[in-house]
C-alpha cells in the first residue's frame, strides 16, 4: 500500500506535539517495533548514535534532555514538509548546555519515515560540531 500522506502529516504532528510536552513514552508511542534512528554526534554525547528497536527511542530523551538548560531551549519551525511517507522538518534549535553554560544554536533537518501508521526512520541532520563544542565534548 502507497504511503499516505495525511497518516504522515497525522503522525508527524502527534511526534511534535509529545516532542514539545516532552513525553517520551508518547514518543516512543509513535514508533515501530523495528527503526532506522540516527543522531550523529560526538562518542562523548551520551544520547548521539544508533537506535533500531521501539523501546530504546524514549531512553535517547530522558538520557538528553537533563544535558539541557531546563526552561531555556527554544525550537523554531521552519518548514514541515510530507511527501508520501516521507516528512522533513526543517528547524532551528537553541539550547544551553548544563555542564558548560554555552548556549548554542543549530540549524536542524529532521526525517521521519512513516509506514502503516508508525515511525520507522528518524534521521537528524545538526551541526554537530557547535552541540560537541557546547558540552566540551571533544
Amino acid at each position: 500500500m502507497a504511503p499516505d500522506t495525511q497518516t504522515s502529516r497525522t503522525v508527524a504532528e502527534k511526534f511534535l506535539e509529545r516532542l514539545g510536552r516532552q513525553d517520551p513514552d508518547g514518543i516512543q508511542e509513535l514508533f515501530s517495533e523495528e527503526i532506522d534512528w540516527h543522531v550523529p554526534g560526538s562518542d562523548a554525547l551520551p544520547w548521539t548514535g544508533r537506535r533500531t528497536r521501539r523501546e530504546e527511542v524514549a531512553p535517547y530523551f530522558t538520557t538528553m534532555w537533563p544535558h539541557f538548560a531546563h526552561g531555556q531551549s527554544k525550537v523554531v519551525l521552519e518548514r514541515f514538509i510530507v511527501d508520501g511517507g516521507d516528512v522533513v522538518l526543517l528547524a532551528v534549535f537553541t539550547h544551553t548546555a548544563v555542564a558548560s553554560g554555552k548556549e548554542f544554536t543549530t540549524p536542524v533537518a529532521m526525517h521521519l519515515a512513516v509506514e502503516d501508521g508508525r515511525i520507522v526512520r528518524m534521521h537528524l541532520y545538526e551541526d554537530t560540531l557547535t552541540v560537541a563544542e557546547a558540552f566540551n565534548a571533544g
